[in-house]
Order: structure tokens, then sequence, then C-alpha cells
């Protein structure tokens, strides 16, 4: 279902993000560097905004911004509206913003309605969540739950090359306070965290619906150095048998791993295996030999846990097996890891229905990237996603979010939140 005509909360969501694109235009799209000055102006243009709706707001030591709408009753756990207003360089506008933006048209339509929940309506704006910057995942939301590891606060900004507690103290925020775990909001007064987030891949474009619910966000692993060692030879003169070929090495990881995967989606699992940058040292190699190194990254990701372990699994058999037939060897490198999160069947019951309310299409999607959601997830808080629909993914200045799709999630979670004390199961 399409609505021609925006509600208010559309209207001023539409507003606050053409703002936000001609103040962090860098071209040929939009940079809000994390504890830079476009995220920095993201932060105070919303809070300006919801102060104006007669939100209340504070900011916690590491600086996550938390914009309260008081309800009937401030004793009892709030529903929360989160996520991120950070973005990669030249971007798109929409990742993360268009969620946090979401949560104001949400409190607009409440003022416009004269609606006050039983409950505190919270829109939270978290800090760094793009880890272009920080090698770190959801830092900002670790941080506003008391999770964020003391170590994590000396990683280093891309840019920089400054510690990301030295980011926020020049921003004017207290490291030290992150770095004893203080928290910026209590766990047990999170009645629900739900984040609205642009879809970063093509599922509801496919099948054309303004929004979708999400049901879990991968997890995943990575291995960002890895190396494949063989021999460099003469191109002509080393024969096949005493070849230590570090590409042939190379492509037969990949063959093993694309099995696996056949397999795994033969069995109605979802998994991606990314083998993003591929390598070798200019100063070696040439058209006339045997490469005898290789670099590469991989990136591994799947919504369950035992997937994961059965293609890290796969990884290293392969990895033997390929030493052992082609004559190389290989490194892994540094690896990160970051845990799958399932959504709540309560709340995805609750979207359900509210959906089928108001009439709209909102099918169920998985989540493939990550998002500050899957963080609250992890400490055990009720936490719901909805996607908008977004052409040409993210993380690139062509994402096409239409504000009227942006408007039907709106609709949603202005249903959700209304509904949220009266709705049963």
């Amino acid at each position: 279902m399409s609505s021609a005509v925006l509600t208010a909360g559309g209207e001023l969501a539409g507003r606050v993000l053409d703002t936000l694109a001609e103040a962090t235009t860098d071209a040929p799209g939009i940079t809000r560097i994390a504890y830079g000055p476009g995220e920095r102006f993201a932060h105070d243009l919303v809070r300006n905004e919801a102060e104006k709706l007669g939100a209340v707001a504070r900011v916690d030591a590491a600086g996550n911004l938390y914009l309260t709408l008081s309800g009937r009753n401030p004793d009892l756990p709030a529903i929360v509206i989160g996520s991120h207003l950070d973005s990669v360089a030249h971007g798109g506008n929409f990742d993360g913003a268009a969620g946090v933006v979401a949560g104001l048209a949400v409190m607009a339509e409440l003022a416009v309605q004269g609606v006050r929940l039983p409950r505190d309506l919270v829109v939270l704006a978290t800090r760094a969540e793009e880890a272009v910057w920080f090698p770190l995942s959801y830092p900002g939301s670790q941080a506003a739950l008391g999770l964020l590891e003391p170590q994590a606060l000396e990683a280093r900004r891309s840019d920089s090359g400054r510690t990301l507690a030295e980011h926020m103290r020049e921003e004017g925020f207290d490291p030290d306070a992150v770095r004893r775990g203080v928290p910026g909001i209590d766990a047990a007064q999170i009645a629900a965290f739900i984040e609205v987030h642009i879809e970063q891949g093509p599922r509801l474009v496919a099948a054309e619906a303004p929004v979708g619910i999400v049901t879990g966000i991968a997890g995943g692993f990575r291995y960002v150095d890895a190396k494949c060692f063989g021999a460099y030879a003469h191109s002509g003169a080393e024969p096949r048998f005493a070849r230590h070929d570090a590409v042939l090495g190379f492509a037969d990881l990949i063959a093993g791993l694309e099995a696996e995967w056949d397999a795994l989606e033969s069995e109605g699992h979802e998994a991606t295996i990314t083998f993003g940058r591929v390598q070798s040292d200019r100063t070696q190699h040439g058209g006339s030999r045997v490469l005898g190194e290789l670099g590469f990254t991989l990136d591994v990701r799947s919504a369950e846990a035992a997937v994961l372990d059965r293609i890290e699994n796969r990884l290293h058999g392969t990895l033997a097996e390929v030493g052992s037939k082609r004559g190389v060897a290989f490194e892994h490198g540094p690896r990160f890891t970051w845990e799958p999160a399932t959504m709540s069947p309560d709340l995805i019951g609750r979207l359900d229905r509210a959906a089928t309310e108001l009439q709209m299409r909102a099918p169920h999607v998985p989540s493939g990237a990550g998002h500050d959601a899957a963080t609250f997830a992890g400490a055990n808080i009720p936490t719901a996603m909805l996607f908008v629909r977004n052409e040409n993914g993210s993380h690139n200045p062509h994402e096409a979010m239409e504000i009227a799709d942006l408007d039907q999630a709106i609709r949603l979670l202005l249903r959700f939140v209304t509904d949220f004390d009266t709705d049963q199961p």
C-alpha cells in the first residue's frame, strides 16, 4: 500500500533529511565522519527538531543522544527507536539517518494527534556505527549499554590516526566514564528497541513492498590480512609438477568455499562469502612469472551461528587440502567476529498485526549487514527492525529511498507504539 499524501511525520522526515543532505554533501555523496563535523551537525539538527516537539534531550559519556517524549507513567520501561547518524565517506544520505528521523516523525505524529503514550518514547541517535572509521562493531551502542571493552577506546580512526578516546574527548564527551562501563541507558528500563533502516539489498525492491520486517541480523567473521604463499618462478621454464602457484592455490580455496555455499543454499540456509580484496605485490608479479604471494580478505556472514561454524570448519579443511595439493601455505592474519542477532518473535508478531491493520505489505526479510539493533538484541533486550525499500544498495551516493516508503514505515511504527500497551498476542 502506498499513500500519495504524507503524514505530518513524513513531511518532517523529508525536510530533515533534505537539510542533512545539503549540510553534509561531499561530492559525489555525503560524508558524516564518526566524531567529526558531519555527525556533530546531524546530532545537533535532530536534537533541535525533537526539542521543538517537546522532547527532553540528554547525551551520555560517549556522545549518544537520547530524546525523550515523556509518557503518562515514566516508571514504565521505555520504547526506544534508534539508529546512527554517521556515514561512510561519499556515501548516501539515508543509511542510519532515516531510522533516527523516523523516530522523530513518530513523535511529530503523536503531537499532531494529541496522543500521550503510557510510557516514555525515546529516540536514540548512536555514534560511530560505521566500522569504516573505527575497526569496531557498534561502539556507540555498546557504550550506551556500558558494554564497550576498555581497549576499544584505543582504536584509531582511519583518517586521523587518533584514538576513539581522543576523539570522544575532543567532542566534549567522557571516555573515562565509558572505560569504567558507565551506561547511558539502563537495559532493564527498555521495553522494546526498534530500528528503522534502509534495506541494503534488493529483496523489497523485488517484492514491490515499501517496508519489510527483519527476522534476524547476520553475524560473521572476517580475515582482513590473509595471505597465500607459493614460490615465484619463470612462467615458461617451471613445469607444472614443480610449481607452487599462489594463484591456483587461492582459486582452489574459492572453489572449495563456493561448493560449501552451494550446499548450504540447497539445504535452505542463508550465508554470504566474500573475498573483498585480492592483491599481489606489483614490484614482484609479472606476465611471465608464476605468482609466489597473494593477499586477500575474507568476509563470511550468516544469521545462523551453526552455519558460520560450518563454513569456518570447511575453510580450515580446505586450506589444509589446498596446501598439500598445490604446495602452498596460508596465513590467516587477524580475525574479527561479531555475533548473529535474532529479532524478538513477540515484537515481530506485533509489527505483523500492525501491518495487517494498516493493510500494508510488510514481508519478512533477513539482514545480511550489521546494525546497532544487534547490540540491543545481544543484551537480551526485546529488539525489532524495519527495513525501508531502497534501490542501489547503500554505502554509495546512489541510495534511492523514497520518502513515501519511509512514510509507510512511520505509519507502521506509530501503530506499533500506540498499540504497545493494548496489543494482545
